[in-house]
């Protein structure tokens, strides 16, 4: 990728998670008191902020899906289903993070596009068609509704957690599709697969050209996710999982499931 594609993506990306966090923000002082002037004002000005960035990812064009998107979020349905004005201000904030969250996924997963505004005029699939083992895909399809769902209630150890599973386990199946063999010419260790650690595993897989460098965002957390459970039933993390920790992970697995997918 350009080096000045890649600066301009990871500055966009930058300011995208600032505006997540203030709607995160936002939405906290909308839940204290709904009818707060200030929470009001706070809410009008991130909104105007996130419609110009969505302005500008999406190149300016109205028809654009993210900028179809945020308008949407702005709109209540009936229920025949027809769109009307007056979404409550607290449900147009949420509606706003999961357009963000799209902006997030679709720009992690540019490759050698000429510019950031050259989104896809589709939202990114959520589908693991791409995953080998066709009793996993289901697995890991819920898994990562689990993880999405974790990130809007604010369970950022639960969203890391789920994440880091999830990119294991299809990281895993390509390694296993390419087989020990094929995986000694990269400079895989000996052993079984399943017995390589979770860095191993991506280090092996980007050697072997199965994914490219996006690992190297992973935060401390995510890389040794598995040393941190609790020993109960997972779903607990004894390091201090951030807001930003959690959104980097599924920035991570959103690359690597293009990187093992290159139709997406």
């Amino acid at each position: 990728m350009d080096e000045n594609l890649r600066a301009q993506i990871e500055t966009y990306l930058s300011h995208v998670d600032g505006l997540i966090r203030r709607g995160g923000q936002v939405r906290e002082m909308l839940a204290a008191d709904p009818s707060s002037a200030s929470a009001m004002a706070a809410t009008r000005a991130w909104q105007e902020d996130c419609g110009i960035t969505v302005n500008q990812l999406s190149g300016g064009s109205k028809a654009h899906w993210l900028a179809r998107s945020f308008s949407e979020a702005f709109l209540m349905r009936s229920g025949a289903g027809h769109a009307v004005e007056g979404a409550a201000p607290a449900e147009i904030v949420q509606r706003l993070l999961g357009v963000l969250d799209q902006a997030v996924a679709s720009l992690t997963g540019i490759d050698d596009a000429p510019s950031v505004t050259a989104f896809s005029e589709t939202p990114p699939p959520r589908r693991f068609e791409f995953v080998h083992n066709p009793d996993l895909r289901p697995i890991v399809e819920q898994a990562y509704a689990d993880s999405r769902r974790a990130l809007e209630q604010d369970d950022y150890n639960l969203a890391l957690l789920t994440s880091c599973g999830i990119l294991e386990a299809i990281v895993t199946d390509a390694l296993e599709h390419r087989g020990l063999s094929a995986l000694a010419a990269s400079g895989a260790p000996a052993g079984k697969i399943a017995d390589w650690s979770f860095e191993t595993r991506l280090a092996v897989a980007e050697r072997a050209g199965l994914i490219r460098s996006g690992r190297a965002r992973l935060p401390a957390a995510a890389r040794t996710y598995r040393d941190y459970t609790d020993g109960g039933d997972g779903s607990e993390l004894k390091a201090t999982v951030t807001d930003r920790d959690a959104r980097q992970a599924g920035q991570v697995l959103h690359v690597v499931m293009r990187d093992l997918d290159p139709g997406r």
